[in-house]
């Protein structure tokens, strides 16, 4: 079978499974798990069988017209290079492994079935993205997986939360796709087709006119789907949704579509020095930004979605000088470990029977009820603070590597992009240590009671975190074994980048390891196995309740704030603005949501006290009118005679009157 033939496969097989899952879901139960894994786990075998025929090598294309749609024509197209062939091995990776976790966490979820369906249904959106060489069959895939994501994040649509964050997920990134569509119809008329190789070489040609008005309308959409300031709020809402669901979105789908979409398009972008500058600013703001927010969450998967906008943060300000080798490749080892955290969550989260890192510092012997879970994320959270010679240490050097290099004016990107990028990278890299550190020590180093034991975890659930624990630990040593994949270039540290990012590390998790000690010893805890409700906190329904229980709930169970909590020190008066993630939702609120509410409650009062009254007024009138009409049907021959003499008479007085006014003038 040829290469193109396997490729084409490749976001087909889960297509069908998702199909076969919704046809058959009521009918025959008990296909939907073999259904929900095997076409996944067959599209990841094809993936990597594609990725060892490309080798790094000379891009396989196909392409075939889908339809005759007028001077710009609309092709189906294939193209895989180096890094679709990367990306889309770790697409199925993640898929297949939240497939098979959830066949044991949504095992009694009598909503299983669809989920199982929505998620095959992503997976295939987000190949078609990976591989596609049309820009608009790649909007086919980019649209997909948005509507897909409204379903999946709510999930548990019985419960507010859920609701309002899917909405919100849905909204913000169409909001971010409006000017993204419009960027992708200019593009397209400057260069006369939607395939990316075409548009390379229009680029390349310098026939794109307009390349900054297009490529800020595409950031527009980049930011939205990918979580970049300012349209990231919907991301840390999105936990509302299954865990599995956060793992797949953040990992490996969704917010890595507009990263990998830029890295496509990197030479447009680079075309434009403005462009690059407001991509720079934008990752720097977000790295930073998004790091303070986690160090001050309380919910364990709050925490992470805000790690991943940061780390997306670190994939954008590679894009931003111009090294999309270093962009691809934290988006790789960030999907491993990225994984491995949200799926380890979910287990921790299940045995503790709380989100809250605040609960969970009040129960002691965790790592012993949950060790897999334990021993992986702790190998997961040293690859997220970049700590040597782990998987994150290596991508996020290669990152700081390309924007020292533009910061010294040894790249064609703007100097001042590489400025940003690399102080914001590494501020980030100390605090990215730091709420690491912080998530560590609260979940497993609590004080209190003992945790409640719930019996072994299923093994679909804890062996797929040593599968996604394995290239958190390995992948960055094959940096120096895969530079054709990575255009060619070699993507290991500098001695100056090491020394710096390291030792950043290194010190937000010192600081925040004394930070703890000095919290556990001084800050007068309460007594042991205290779990005090916060006095303005509204009971919730934990995830884990939700699950045990098996009814769809969420919510984290609300605890009083830990005064051994390391976060309250090191931020101070900061803290309370980062936890509310400095209030851009409010702002949100009180410059667009409050106004269009404003604007309805207007139109509402002028349709019903306006509109209606003339309304309401004619048919008054037609009826008044009907009713005298119908007072003068009263039968008698006579007086219909006697009003035609009447109106006879009348008509003929007015002619004469009129004949004499006419007549003297």
């Amino acid at each position: 079978m040829t290469t193109t033939t396997l490729a084409v496969l490749v976001p087909l097989l889960p297509f069908l499974g998702a199909a076969a899952g919704l046809l058959l879901g009521r009918t025959a139960p008990g296909f939907v798990r073999p259904l929900a894994v095997l076409p996944t786990l067959a599209a990841t075998v094809l993936c990597v069988v594609v990725a060892l025929r490309q080798d790094g090598g000379r891009a396989i294309e196909a392409a075939t017209e889908l339809t005759p749609t007028g001077s710009v024509p609309v092709d189906l197209a294939l193209y895989v290079d180096g890094f679709a062939a990367l990306v889309a091995v770790v697409v199925g990776v993640v898929a297949t492994c939240v497939q098979i976790y959830s066949t044991a966490y949504l095992r009694d979820d009598p909503r299983y079935p669809s989920y199982a369906a929505l998620v095959s249904l992503f997976t295939a959106a987000m190949l078609l993205v990976v591989y596609s060489g049309d820009l608009m069959v790649l909007l086919v895939g980019w649209e997909v997986m948005g509507i897909c994501s409204y379903f999946l994040v709510g999930h548990y649509w019985e419960t507010p939360e859920a609701r309002a964050a899917s909405l919100k997920a849905f909204l913000v990134t169409k909001l971010g796709d409006v000017p993204f569509l419009i960027g992708l119809f200019a593009l397209a008329a400057d260069a006369g087709t939607f395939r990316i190789t075409g548009i390379l070489d229009a680029v390349a040609a310098g026939t794109v006119e307009h390349p900054t008005l297009v490529a800020l309308l595409l950031v527009a959409g980049v930011a939205g789907k990918s979580a970049q300031f300012p349209l990231h709020t919907w991301l840390p809402d999105a936990m509302a949704g299954p865990t599995p669901v956060s793992a797949l979105i953040h990992a490996a789908t969704m917010v890595a579509a507009g990263v990998y979409f830029t890295a496509r398009l990197l030479p447009l972008f680079a075309a434009s020095a403005a462009a690059m500058t407001v991509l720079a600013v934008l990752a720097a703001v977000t790295m930073a930004g998004s790091a303070l927010a986690a160090l001050a969450q309380d919910d364990i998967k709050r925490v992470l979605a805000y790690s991943t906008i940061g780390q997306l943060g670190y994939m954008t300000g590679a894009l931003a000088v111009g090294d999309r080798g270093a962009a691809v490749f934290h988006l790789l080892s960030h999907g491993a470990f990225k994984a491995v955290l949200f799926l380890a969550a979910g287990v921790i989260i299940h045995a503790a029977g709380t989100n809250s890192l605040a609960a969970m510092s009040r129960m002691s012997g965790l790592p012993r009820r949950v060790p897999d879970a334990y021993w992986t994320m702790t190998v997961a959270l040293l690859a997220l603070a970049a700590i040597p010679p782990f998987a994150g240490f290596f991508s996020k050097e290669a990152v700081l590597v390309a924007a020292e290099h533009t910061a010294l004016g040894d790249s064609d990107a703007p100097a001042v992009a590489g400025w940003a990028v690399l102080v914001a990278g590494l501020v980030t890299a100390l605090l990215t240590a730091a709420y690491a550190a912080r998530l560590w020590l609260l979940a497993f180093r609590g004080r209190g009671t003992q945790a409640p034991d719930h019996g072994r975890e299923p093994v679909a659930m804890t062996a797929v975190l040593w599968v996604l624990a394995v290239p958190s630990l390995a992948f960055g040593l094959t940096v120096g074994v895969l530079p054709g994949w990575f255009d060619g270039h070699s993507l290991a540290p500098t001695l100056t980048t090491a020394v710096l990012g390291t030792g950043v590390a290194l010190v937000g998790g010192l600081v925040t390891y004394a930070a703890w000690r000095h919290a556990t010893a001084f800050a007068g805890r309460p007594p042991i196995g205290a779990v005090a409700a916060h006095p303005d906190a509204e009971p919730a329904v934990s995830e884990a309740e939700a699950i045990a229980s098996h009814t769809p709930a969420y919510g984290s169970v609300s605890a009083a704030p830990d005064p051994a909590d390391p976060s309250r020190l090191l931020l101070g008066p900061l803290h309370r603005h980062a936890a509310a993630g400095f209030h851009l939702d409010a702002v949100y609120s009180a410059l667009f949501v409050r106004p269009v509410r404003a604007a309805a409650q207007l139109v509402r009062f002028l349709d019903r006290e306006v509109v209606d009254t003339y309304v309401s007024g004619s048919g008054t009138g037609v009826r008044w009118l009907g009713t005298a009409v119908r007072r003068a049907q009263t039968g008698n021959v006579q007086t219909y005679l006697a009003a035609l003499l009447a109106g006879s008479v009348v008509l003929a007085v007015a002619a004469v009157v009129l004949s004499n006014v006419n007549a003297g003038s």
